[in-house]
């Protein structure tokens, strides 16, 4: 079968291995390609895989040969599911690789609020403890995690095991989902509406999909409801938050400090408000891309492949 890749690089920018994928038909793997390029390069392709490349209607309708899509993510809304169905094309994802990395970015980013490690490294480098009369240095508050209270907004994969390591920091825990009734026996975690949520956590940590519904979850009526000081995490989708509202809440003071690994438009525009707010720490949408994952992601995909070959499809989204 003809497969081709509209947007190989960000799985795999050199450092893993294609051959399982190449195995399975006749292979053609572009780092990335403009919309204009995609009906070119894969007119004849049976089999298309892509990141972050839009496959509209008006694409798939020039691909007469298509008959599956694989996105090489979680998340599918750059596949028009509805013109695919029309064609009768099998369309995948790959769910739950990055669940240990993104959780693992959600505390490197807590812990860079709370203890400031980066800049106070930058300090030392610059002299600044070499000058100091005391053998202890810091000139930011440190805030300690124990017996305080964690707030995750989803509660899905990610949102679990987020949920497990903020209790081993000794931290209580509240979680806004919209199946409350799936997890009646959970311990350890008190389930509560959003706006309760808001108002009494101390980090609000965002794990939830984003739809009509929780497009500006955070905007400036919730932020008004926070503590004084509250930090607020986000590793889901860029659009949960209005990013104004955000911005204006650092400059006011009353929103301690936004850590976020995606944003509303990226790569961002260099005005986005994010970039130069106080106590705003952004990093460029790599908390899912350790070698790790990335490696699960791409057996995983491989594996998609295989089963649709098949005629089991698996981690089928329409």
């Amino acid at each position: 079968m003809q497969i081709v890749v509209l947007d190989g690089y960000a799985l795999n920018p050199g450092d893993l291995d294609w051959s399982p994928l190449k195995a399975l038909g006749s292979c053609a793997i572009y780092p990335r390609l403009t919309p204009e390029e995609i009906v070119d390069k894969a007119v004849d392709a049976e089999i298309i895989l892509t990141n972050k490349a839009l496959l509209t209607a008006d694409i798939i309708a020039a691909l007469p040969k298509l008959k599956y899509i694989g996105v090489l993510a979680t998340g599918y809304n750059v596949v028009d599911l509805e013109a695919a169905k029309q064609s009768g094309i099998v369309v995948t994802n790959v769910p739950g690789y990055s669940t240990d990395s993104v959780c693992q970015m959600v505390f490197a980013l807590l812990l860079e609020m709370t203890q400031q490690v980066g800049h106070h490294a930058q300090l030392v480098r610059e002299g600044e403890w070499s000058r100091c009369e005391d053998f202890s240095f810091q000139d930011r508050p440190l805030l300690e995690l124990a017996g305080k209270t964690f707030g995750i907004v989803g509660y899905g994969q990610i949102g679990c095991q987020v949920a497990q390591v903020a209790r081993a920091f000794g931290m209580q825990i509240l979680v806004q989902t919209a199946h409350p009734d799936k997890y009646k026996n959970v311990a350890g975690v008190t389930f509560v509406d959003i706006e309760t949520l808001f108002s009494e956590a101390d980090v609000i940590s965002l794990h939830c999909p984003l739809t009509d519904e929780t497009k500006n979850l955070v905007n400036t009526a919730r932020l008004a409801r926070i503590k004084q000081g509250t930090l607020l995490i986000n590793t889901g989708r860029g659009p949960l938050v209005d990013e104004a509202a955000v911005a204006e809440a650092l400059h006011a003071g009353y929103l301690g400090g936004f850590a976020a690994d995606v944003l509303s438009c990226e790569p961002p525009a260099a005005d986005n408000p994010l970039l130069h707010a106080p106590h705003s720490f952004i990093t460029p949408h790599l908390a899912w891309a350790t070698g790790e994952a990335r490696q699960r992601l791409l057996d995983m995909v491989v594996a998609n492949v295989k089963a649709f070959q098949e005629g089991v499809p698996q981690n089928r989204v329409a």
